[in-house]
């Protein structure tokens, strides 16, 4: 059969070639699928509606990071055993819930979870970690005595000011209540400067109602010490169990939305000074999906349309675009439906496949037709023009597909599940590819019979390049190996990014919730957890445990059993005798009209006036200003009052019920605290969970590996997050070495089984090598690190990489000079951008694990094309002889 080599490169004239088995059997397969379009297209498009159908209807994705990695590693096998012993703490919301008071956080946890436990049907289980009956009554046991005693102290002294207001919630009680501080100075109990705390708090309060405004009055200190109250009391939680629908991409949507839905719905909002956010490991991930897809869908139509026009630049035929385009989707939509069946559901690597797919998909579809538009420049005959592509294409083609699908096998072995899951979808795909474009492509092509072209294909302007590649080789060559070898040192600082977190948006609410617990030590999300065989065991093992420097708290079911009770209880019952009583429902008054409570305001505030007239001194002034906003609300329309009851009365309702619940506090024991609570710290079978939290930033991973190694030397079966992301690290960077060793194993022997010359194989590997070496010297110096998401750029580079040297070196053998001027380097230069541009769309995504992606595929990419392109004719300079390739 006549055999034309490249057209556009220096030789000329036909060769009589004779054809090998590969080289036969695919312009077989073409020729028949030539000849039989129409019954080879209408099977074709069956099986891609039947793949796209299945795919549509069993399209899964999970967005759990710890999926990544293999479950039958130790390290994994722990983790499951301790979620198995602890299943409630796995698939989990979390309301945090802050308010600018501590009355208000504690009412929206009291009254969001009540509405939440109503739904058995969204929620199997509901808790308040840190709330409740038993923290309500227990609350003030865990503090130190010395503030107990305070607390109690203060309590006594308010005793009139509580009675007033336990007997009265409401403004004429309120009145009543600071009417107490003029008898206290009449008694000469004190001073107004003495009482100038609550005087000037409370008028602040009544400032702000006039002006319209929510004063976030918080009661709290009128019967404390006066000290402010800490980030930990203004905030509360949720813990729940949700009922989670499977069939949905975002499983806990529905018991997610409720609770936003009913904190809204309750007026817990932001303007009334309540703040709900959700976080856990359902909204975590239902929001990773989220982010993934926002915008995905307009990025993916603007991506095809400009990967379309690129393939067009590229074949300058609407029809040979066209068949190209419809030959990558069909292939797409069988790989997505094989993918599927394969692994059951994506994940946030895996699914990835598909711009793997359209990229090197594209590339052989592209590598044909231009191959193709070549041969018609010389055939005029459509047959035969396709039949002689297939003679010159056919076999670069396979032997690409062939390497490239064997370095995405090379990475099933491994234990990086995420990217095992991927290579076997992409190297399938591969296959696929392949079929694709020697069977529907070319009977797309006989179908649609595109014009014959009228001038030659390829790059002429490139021949000054083309010269000096040739002329200057060496020093190309050793230019380039010398710029790469001094870059090396920058290998040393290449850094791995094992946190999950940092592949996640921090604009999403469940992440940025995440960070703010992990701040602070006692709400830091990333502890270790022990299991200890009893509580005995626990509490040896905690002993140790505390004597860490790397460790700033340690927790077991001990630490919800108060300390000094003995001290402690005493103090709180003294006081419970004398307040208890005030607390009595027979002592309540009934409500006041609106009247009264004018009455109540303008009585208060004569009382303030007579007392301040012949006081002098701040607490004077403060007295006056107060009875001036006293009268101000008086006079003001009922509709302002109505706004200060509003604001009032919620929060002192839920002051005095937990100092009611406080008062009645009792000996506690083991067997005190709530099935709840206990059932998360002692698992069934009678193991004691320890939970052992760092000290310092809680999401620096230097920071997690001490803490992980100092933990791990108390026990080696700790487990939880810190000891996750570590052992992931080891595992992956474990991985990507098996893998890479057995890419360029398999690949480097069938290379040699194909090419049967050792240094044919090393001018196809050694320009692959050369463009890793360089996209990770890159890496350091821009900042970009490698993380559990971007680091599959590595096996893309291996398996587009091949690719395109496979293209070159075949050429080469063949007997091709001035490869930049040829149809060859046509082909690959926009093979490049279409997946330079679906790599693009990715490092546009909102999510920054998906971003990176993009950014070092990117990066890969154009080392990969340089290296083809530039470094590769140079190494391999002139070609030998004409070979016979077949």
């Amino acid at each position: 059969m006549m055999i034309d080599n490249d057209s556009n490169g220096a030789n000329s004239g036909h060769e009589i070639v004779r054809q090998g088995p590969i080289t036969r059997a695919i312009v077989a397969i073409v020729a028949v699928s030539s000849r039989h379009a129409i019954p080879v297209l209408l099977l074709s498009a069956l099986l891609a509606i039947a793949a796209a159908w299945y795919a549509a209807n069993n399209f899964a994705i999970t967005t759990d990071t710890n999926e990544f990695i293999s479950p039958s590693l130790p390290w994994r096998q722990r983790l499951i055993a301790f979620d198995k012993a602890f299943p409630q703490r796995t698939d989990n919301i979390v309301a945090v819930i802050d308010g600018k008071t501590p009355e208000g956080a504690e009412a929206a946890a009291a009254e969001i979870s009540a509405k939440m436990e109503a739904r058995p049907d969204l929620y199997k289980s509901v808790e308040r970690p840190e709330g409740g009956p038993y923290f309500n009554k227990t609350g003030l046991l865990f503090q130190p005595v010395e503030e107990v005693k305070q607390a109690m102290g203060a309590l006594m002294r308010a005793q009139p000011f509580v009675a007033a207001l336990a007997s009265d919630r409401s403004l004429r009680g309120i009145m009543d209540a600071f009417g107490f501080v003029n008898r206290g100075v009449r008694a000469k109990a004190g001073t107004l400067d003495d009482f100038d705390r609550p005087i000037v708090s409370f008028s602040g309060a009544l400032e702000k109602i006039l002006a319209g405004q929510n004063p976030f009055f918080s009661w709290r200190g009128l019967f404390s010490n006066g000290q402010p109250p800490d980030k930990h009391e203004l905030r509360r939680f949720i813990n729940a169990i949700p009922v989670l629908d499977y069939t949905a991409l975002e499983p806990g949507e529905k018991p997610s939305q409720f609770i936003r839905q009913t904190a809204a719905e309750l007026g817990f909002t932001p303007d009334n000074g309540v703040k709900v956010r959700l976080t856990g490991l359902v909204p975590l991930a239902d929001e990773e999906f989220s982010t993934v897809e926002e915008g995905a869908g307009l990025n993916a139509a603007i991506t095809a349309l400009i990967v379309l026009f690129i393939i067009w630049r590229a074949l300058s035929s609407l029809r040979i675009v066209f068949a190209v385009a419809v030959s990558v989707a069909i292939g797409l939509c069988i790989t997505a439906a094989v993918g599927l069946m394969m692994v059951g559901a994506l994940n946030l690597i895996s699914v990835a496949f598909a711009v793997l797919f359209v990229g090197i998909g594209v590339d052989f579809g592209i590598q044909f037709s231009v191959r193709y538009r070549a041969e018609r420049y010389d055939e005029p005959d459509l047959l035969k023009a396709i039949e002689m592509s297939a003679a010159k294409a056919g076999r670069p083609l396979a032997l690409a597909a062939a390497a490239t699908t064997a370095g995405f096998y090379s990475f099933l072995p491994t234990d990086y599940r995420g990217v095992s899951e991927l290579g076997l979808i992409a190297g399938t795909g591969m296959i696929i590819a392949f079929i694709s474009a020697v069977t529907v492509l070319p009977a797309l092509l006989m179908l649609l019979r595109p014009p014959a072209e009228r001038e030659a294909v390829g790059y002429k302007f490139l021949a000054p390049v083309d010269a000096f590649l040739a002329n200057h080789r060496y020093s190309v060559v050793i230019g380039t190996l010398g710029v790469a070898l001094l870059g090396t040192p920058l290998l040393a600082n290449l850094h791995f990014d094992f946190n999950p977190l940092n592949l996640r948006s921090d604009k999403v609410e469940s992440v940025s919730t995440l960070l703010d617990l992990e701040k602070d030590p006692q709400t830091n999300t990333n502890t270790i957890d022990i299991l200890a065989k009893n509580s005995s065991a626990a509490k040896a093992l905690v002993a140790r445990l505390e004597t860490l420097h790397e460790v700033a708290r340690v927790t077991t079911l001990e630490d919800f059993v108060p300390a000094d009770q003995d001290e402690k209880l005493p103090v709180i019952q003294q006081a419970a005798s004398a307040l208890l009583p005030l607390f009595d429902p027979s002592r309540r008054l009934d409500p006041p009209t609106d009247a009264d409570d004018v009455a109540a305001m303008l009585k208060a505030a004569d009382a303030f006036t007579a007392t301040a007239a012949a006081a002098s001194g701040k607490g004077a002034d403060d007295a006056r200003h107060l009875a001036d906003l006293m009268r101000q609300l008086a006079a003001a329309p009922e509709a302002t009052r109505a706004a200060a009851r509003a604001d009032l009365l919620p929060n002192l309702n839920v002051t005095l019920n937990l100092i009611d619940d406080s008062l009645r506090a009792q000996k506690t024991t083991l067997a005190s605290i709530p099935e709840g609570i206990a059932r998360d710290w002692v698992a069934a079978d009678g193991r004691a969970r320890i939970e052992v939290a760092p000290k310092g930033d809680a999401n620096d991973n230097a920071t997690l590996a001490r803490f992980t190694k100092a933990v791990q030397s108390v026990d080696p079966d700790a487990t939880g997050e810190p000891v996750a992301i570590q052992e992931s690290g080891t595992t992956v960077v474990k991985a990507f070495v098996e893998a890479g060793l057995w890419a360029l194993l398999s690949i480097s022997i069938l290379l040699l089984i194909v090419l049967r010359r050792i240094s044919d194989v090393l001018m196809t590997l050694v320009p692959l090598l050369l463009a890793g070496v360089v996209t990770l010297e890159i890496t350091v110096l821009i900042g970009l690190p490698l993380n559990f998401a971007n680091i599959i750029a590595l096996p893309l580079l291996l398996g587009l990489g091949v690719a395109f040297k496979i293209y070159f070196v075949m050429a080469w053998r063949s007997g091709t000079t001035n490869l930049l001027q040829s149809s060859l380097t046509r082909a690959v230069f926009f093979s490049a951008m279409t997946t330079a541009t679906a790599f693009g769309s990715l490092w546009l995504s909102n999510h920054p694990g998906t971003s990176s992606m993009g950014k070092l595929l990117a990066l890969s990419l154009c080392c990969t094309l340089a290296a083809a392109v530039l470094f590769q004719p140079a190494l391999m300079g002139p070609p030998r002889v004409k070979q016979k390739e077949g």
